[in-house]
């Protein structure tokens, strides 16, 4: 394994070994509500219709300036110790700005990228301010089988590097069965968190299972079936 790999596998996994904690406080709430809407803007954004974009997008901007407009001037406990608390709030106002502008203009996969912005910020203000939430569960799969959706044709066109590949996806793996120990408990009750987590963790099997047996071909079809299963289990609870 290389040691950009371990590296980033090691990242992914010490991530999701801290101990999380609730949301316990009327940001990180309103925060998750508006995250919501983002969510559903991304998932527009990603379908090519123009029309359902700008809504979207409309929608998550909406509910991300009642947020600001509620908290930038008095962050509750433990933000009001952040001094770039106000300043996140506004760059991710800003991102929508921009989002609205290229969907307007078309640019619905160039708005998609500059929404993608949103996630990081609001994780890094979640992460200076000590506070997990199940999104960080999701963004840690997902920035893995980002990892590996872009480096696997490589590794697959070089038999040699098959081990680096078998590698990312055990990480892979491991961040998918996170998912489930990361859930609220009522989620995990819930048919269609069940369904949605099981259709992620069986595609991410899959690859699994085929890099073990050295079958590229096979891996290549399971590298193009990873994104939906994310994707809609993100829509829904990411």
């Amino acid at each position: 394994m290389t040691a950009l790999l371990a590296r980033l596998c090691g990242a992914a996994v010490l991530a999701l070994s801290l101990s999380t904690a609730q949301a316990a406080d009327a940001f990180t709430d309103a925060m998750q509500q508006a995250y919501a809407p983002y969510r559903a803007a991304l998932f527009r954004t990603n379908s090519g219709d123009q029309a359902a974009s700008a809504q979207a997008v409309a929608q998550a901007r909406q509910a991300w300036t009642a947020v600001r407009e509620r908290f930038a001037a008095a962050a509750p406990a433990p933000y009001d110790r952040d001094p770039g608390f106000a300043a996140t709030l506004a760059e991710v106002d800003a991102v929508y700005v921009r989002a609205v502008r290229q969907v307007a203009g078309g640019g619905l996969a160039e708005a998609h990228d500059t929404l993608e912005a949103i996630r990081d910020l609001l994780a890094d203000l979640r992460r200076r301010n000590n506070i997990v939430v199940f999104s960080d569960a999701m963004n840690a799969y997902h920035a893995q089988m980002e990892l590996v959706l872009q480096r696997a044709p490589a590794w697959l066109a070089r038999p040699g590097d098959l081990p680096d590949l078998t590698a990312a996806t055990g990480a892979l793996a491991y961040l998918a069965r996170r998912l489930a120990d990361e859930a609220p408990p009522t989620w995990r009750e819930d048919p269609a968190f069940q369904s949605g987590l099981q259709a992620v963790q069986a595609s991410v099997h899959a690859l699994l299972t085929a890099v073990t047996a050295g079958d590229a071909a096979a891996a290549r079809v399971a590298l193009g079936q990873l994104k939906k299963p994310y994707s809609q289990l993100f829509l829904k609870f990411g």
